[in-house]
């Protein structure tokens, strides 16, 4: 009898950094066909929002599904690497700001137009134009440093910069710099936040063909596919339909029941639940840990001892170790441990200590305590207000739950509001709040720029510091490995002393596969791939 099994997948790039959970794998067999429907079971519930589009949204949601449609110039390998995708080969040169790709002669979109050198410049334009209103995929074509990109001829194209840019590979293997029809970005690019049939129009192995916001999205073969990752062809299943259930025990009900075969984001908890014959892959999310971002300028976290004492007050390893199974690592350092440029040396230098967390606010003037035991200053409470974005799983809830009694016992309170999107960029955008979480995927640490530079679009905790800039400007300026390592080492280690954002914990992308289900690959963030799927 197959066995429900838990296997831990690291890239290449990682296995120096983190040590593997490697459970024995078992599934049972079947032959593919072509006929054959994939049910995929996804959280999705913000997709409906406008998110439909990763050259615009932020969330890693849009990105997972809509590979199903986007192609990229290259793809990044387990081990880091690069090979040829969309471009046959590409030249760098020496300084690093202008990168030349040749593009294959014989792909087409779904809607029958040709990819070719203008169709990677007018994907490029539209994202960096200020009225498409894109804040990640923008970052990742460098943004300001985004010089152009000029048409060499029909299958060569040249993309440049004012200054050196590193990231920039890596970012051109993603799907938030994936392709969209000429002739959609001509005519409906105002539709693709939305999305739909006749309008998600890439070049991928499928076509979008149906779409019910909140409900599905279907996804149809292309049966012209010739130009995969390691020349993919068009995939043996006919249809990849992808079911939207924002209820994670919804999702482990219909992978269980053998009505989906292959379910997203599943919480720990729900793991053990999942039965006979599925196996679970575990991927841990390479970027930012889940994390909580201090506004340090709104209220009382503006000083760094408080800061410090919040930090210092959580139990995070007890917390993270009961309400995720042990299956999620505490977090150290603001960069994961399955990073490039990940400073181990963080490692337990900034533990639980609820005496220290007591002195710190001790020296901040924060003596007095009220009736409920909250700390006092001048007449006024120590407290401080976390928004979160709805949904929220129920075990970062919990984690919640957990924080906000560890800070109450020192004084510290924390109220949590849970809004809407709408009301959450109510207070998000002005930043009239003191803290908020989240978590974020990303191979190459200039993600770290967004978040922590003056004028980085994340920048939840409104940093404003002329070294730390030049930093990170340093930092995504150079080419040299070991000097960029050096140089997020030292933005660590910025933050570890400055604390504007308290990391918790590195997720895992937990992919539940039923047992008819062969070929399943996972990209570098976790997110399935569908190249070589077959459903016995």
């Amino acid at each position: 009898m197959p066995a429900r099994s838990l296997r831990r997948l690291l890239p290449a790039v990682a296995l120096a950094a983190a040590s593997a959970l490697v459970l024995s794998a078992c599934t049972s067999a079947g032959s593919g066909d072509a006929s054959d429907e994939i049910v995929w079971s996804i959280e999705g519930a913000n997709l409906s929002a406008g998110h439909m589009d990763p050259q615009v949204s932020q969330l890693d949601v849009s990105g997972m599904v809509q590979r199903a449609v986007l192609d990229s110039l290259v793809f990044q390998e387990g081990d880091g690497s690069f090979t040829p995708w969309l471009a046959t080969k590409w030249e760098v040169s020496p300084d690093s700001t202008e990168y030349t790709f040749t593009l294959r002669d014989d792909v087409t979109f779904t809607d029958g137009e040709k990819f070719d050198a203008a169709a990677v410049k007018a994907n490029f334009d539209r994202i960096v134009d200020p009225a498409t209103k894109s804040a990640q995929a923008a970052s990742m074509l460098g943004a300001d440093y985004y010089k152009g990109t000029e048409v060499v001829d029909d299958h060569t194209v040249k993309v440049s910069f004012t200054q050196p840019y590193a990231p920039f590979l890596q970012a051109a293997s993603t799907p938030q710099l994936g392709f969209y029809s000429p002739k959609v970005l001509k005519e409906s690019a105002d539709k693709l936040k939305a999305g739909g049939p006749g309008i998600t129009v890439g070049t991928g192995p499928f076509e979008l063909t149906e779409y019910t916001p909140d409900q599905e999205i279907v996804y149809t073969r292309n049966d012209d596919y010739a130009w995969g990752p390691h020349d993919a062809t068009a995939p043996k299943v006919e249809t990849l339909r992808v079911e939207i259930q924002p209820e994670a025990s919804v999702r482990a009900g219909v992978v269980k029941s053998g009505e989906s075969d292959i379910a997203s984001n599943m919480p720990p908890n729900l793991v053990k639940e999942l039965g006979d014959g599925v196996t679970v892959d575990s991927v841990e999310y390479p970027g930012l840990p889940y994390s909580l971002y201090l506004n340090e300028k709104y209220g009382v976290f503006a000083d760094e001892k408080v800061r410090q004492a919040f930090s210092r007050g959580i139990d995070i390893d007890s917390a993270v170790e009961e309400i995720f199974f042990g299956q999620f690592p505490r977090a150290w350092s603001i960069l994961g441990s399955t990073t490039p440029g990940y400073d181990a040396s963080l490692e337990g230098t900034w533990p639980y200590d609820e005496d220290a967390a007591n002195a710190l606010l001790d020296e901040a003037g924060w003596t007095e305590r009220d009736a409920d035991g909250i700390r006092m200053k001048d007449g006024t409470r120590l407290s401080v207000r976390w928004i979160a974005w709805t949904p929220i799983p129920d075990d970062r809830t919990a984690l919640a739950n957990a924080i906000q009694s560890d800070l109450k016992k020192i004084g510290f309170e924390v109220v949590r509001e849970t809004l809407e999107p709408g009301k959450y960029n109510e207070q998000y955008g002005p930043k009239t709040f003191d803290l908020t979480d989240w978590d974020f995927s990303g191979v190459d640490p200039d993600f770290l720029r967004n978040h922590l530079h003056t004028d980085g679009f994340q920048n939840a905790s409104q940093v404003s510091d002329p070294a730390l800039d030049a930093l990170l400007e340093e930092a995504v300026a150079t080419s040299d490995q070991k000097k960029r390592d050096e140089l997020y080492t030292q933005v660590q280690q910025w933050n570890a002393q400055h604390v504007a954002i308290v990391p918790l914990y590195s997720p895992s992308a937990i992919t539940a596969v039923g047992e008819r289900v062969e070929g399943l690959d996972y990209d570098l963030y976790g997110r399935p791939l569908f190249y070589d799927v077959s459903v016995g």
